[in-house]
C-alpha cells in the first residue's frame, strides 16, 4: 500500500479515537453535574418538606409561617411536587403543567399517573403531623435537569450527524475532484493522441500507395498498431465524455477482447470464455471501454500468474431477478490477502516494478461511474487464484 493510504487511514482512526474522546469526557462532566444539580434538589425538597410541616404545625398568623410559606414553599418554581394524604387524595401541587380544561375526575387521574412517575424516580416524602397522622411529598426531577441528563445524547447525537454529513459531504466532493481528474486527463490523452495518429495514418495510406512498400509486411503491421492507437484513442474520448450504452453481446465482447490478449501475452496463459445464458445474451454496455475493462483484469491476471496459467471467463445471471448479468473472470495466480482485497482498487496500488497501479482502478471507475455496475473481489486465495466479478445491467 502506498504511503499516502497508510497515512489517510491514521488521519481517519485519529479522528475517530478524538470524537471518542471528546464524547466521553462530555458524558463524564454532564453526569457530575446533574449530579451536583440532583442533589441540591433533594436538598431543597427536604427543605420544602420541613417548612411544609412547620407551617401545618404553626399558628397561621405567625410571621415566621409567612415568610417560610411565601420564601420556600411558594419559591419553589422548578421542581413538580404533589402534596398528598396518607389515602392518596392530593392535597396541593405545584410546577406541574396540566393540560387545559380538565374535568375534576381527569385532573385526578392525571395527577394519579404522576404520582406513580415521581415514585418511580424517588421516593416519597414523610411528614409527619403528629398523632400518628402523616402527609406524603412526591416530586421529581426538574425541567432543566431532565434535559442536562440527555443533553449528552443530544450533543453526541448532533456530532455524530455533522460528522455523517461532513463525510459523505468530503467523499462526493472527493470523487468529484477525482472524477474531473480523470476526465481532464483522459480528453488531453485523446487529444494528444490524435495529432501523432494523424499523421501516421497519413503515412500508412502512402506507404500503401507507394509501389515500392505496397507489398512489404510492415505496411500491414503499421495498419495494426494504427487502429490499436485508434482504439485506445476512442477509450479516452469515451471516458472524457458520457458514453452511449447499447445492448452487446457480451459474450462476443468477451471473445473478441480474450483474442487480442492471446497474441500479446505469454503463450502459457490459456484463456477460456463460457456462457451459461441463452446465445445472444445483451448488456448494457460500451463495447470500447467493456473490453479495457476485460483487458485489464486479464493483464493483472497474467501478471499474477508470473506468465504461466490458465485464465477463465464464465458469463452468468448476476442477480436481481436477472435484471443483471455477471462476467467473471478467474486466474491461477497468487491470489490476494483479505487485507488488501479492497486495496487492489486503488489509483497508485501495485505489486509490479513497473507500472502506474491504474488499471483496477481505472476498471472498476469505467464499470461503476459509466455502466452504473459492480466490480468486486467475488474469490481470492492466497497461492490458488483469485475471482473479479463484473455485474452488468441486462
Amino acid at each position: 500500500m502506498l504511503p499516502i493510504y497508510d497515512q489517510k487511514s491514521r488521519i481517519k482512526l485519529l479522528i475517530v479515537v478524538l470524537a471518542l474522546v471528546i464524547g466521553a469526557v462530555t458524558v463524564i462532566y454532564t453526569n457530575l453535574l446533574v449530579s451536583r444539580l440532583s442533589e441540591r434538589e433533594q436538598q431543597q425538597i427536604d427543605l420544602y418538606a420541613k417548612a411544609l410541616r412547620f407551617t401545618i404545625n404553626t399558628e397561621s398568623d405567625d410571621a415566621n409561617v409567612q415568610f417560610v410559606s411565601t420564601e420556600i414553599i411558594v419559591g419553589n418554581k422548578t421542581i413538580p411536587v404533589i402534596w398528598a394524604d396518607a389515602d392518596g387524595n392530593v392535597l396541593d401541587y405545584r410546577n406541574l403543567n396540566l393540560p387545559a380544561r380538565l374535568s375534576e375526575e381527569d385532573r385526578d387521574q392525571y395527577l394519579r399517573l404522576e404520582i406513580a412517575e415521581m415514585r418511580a424516580q424517588h421516593p416519597p416524602i414523610v411528614v409527619e403531623l403528629g398523632a400518628g397522622a402523616r402527609n406524603y411529598i412526591y416530586y421529581k426531577d426538574s425541567l432543566i435537569l431532565g434535559q442536562l441528563r440527555t443533553y449528552p445524547l443530544v450533543q453526541l447525537a448532533v456530532i455524530a450527524s455533522l460528522g455523517i454529513i461532513a463525510y459523505f459531504a468530503f467523499s462526493y466532493s472527493r470523487r468529484a475532484e477525482q472524477n474531473r481528474v480523470w476526465v481532464g486527463l483522459a480528453k488531453e490523452t485523446a487529444h494528444q493522441l490524435g495529432t501523432p495518429l494523424s499523421s501516421l495514418m497519413a503515412w500508412q495510406s502512402y506507404l500503401k500507395e507507394s509501389e515500392r512498400f505496397r507489398d512489404e509486411p510492415i505496411v500491414e503491421e503499421l495498419a495494426k498498431d494504427i487502429r490499436r492507437l485508434e482504439i485506445i484513442t476512442e477509450r479516452f474520448s469515451n471516458i472524457g465524455s458520457v458514453p452511449i450504452l447499447r445492448d452487446e453481446d457480451i459474450y462476443q465482447v468477451a471473445e473478441r477482447a480474450v483474442d487480442y490478449l492471446k497474441v500479446r501475452v505469454s503463450r502459457k496463459v490459456a484463456f477460456k470464455v463460457e456462457s451459461l445464458l441463452e446465445p445472444g445474451t445483451t448488456a448494457k454496455v460500451n463495447v470500447p471501454l467493456l473490453e479495457w475493462v476485460i483487458e485489464n483484469i486479464c493483464k493483472n491476471a497474467v501478471d499474477a500468474m508470473d506468465g504461466r496459467g490458465s485464465i477463465t471467463l464464465i458469463i452468468r445471471h448476476g442477480g436481481r431477478q436477472n435484471k443483471q448479468i455477471a462476467l467473471d473472470i478467474t486466474d491461477t495466480g497468487k491470489g490476494i490477502p483479505k487485507s488488501k482485497i479492497e486495496t487492489v482498487f486503488q489509483p497508485g496500488y501495485t505489486t509490479k516494478k513497473r507500472g502506474w497501479g491504474l488499471g483496477l482502478a481505472l476498471a472498476r471507475r469505467i464499470v461503476e461511474n459509466y455502466h452504473n455496475g459492480r466490480l468486486y473481489v467475488r474469490w481470492s486465495e492466497v497461492s490458488k487464484g483469485t475471482t473479479f466479478r463484473v455485474l452488468l445491467n441486462a
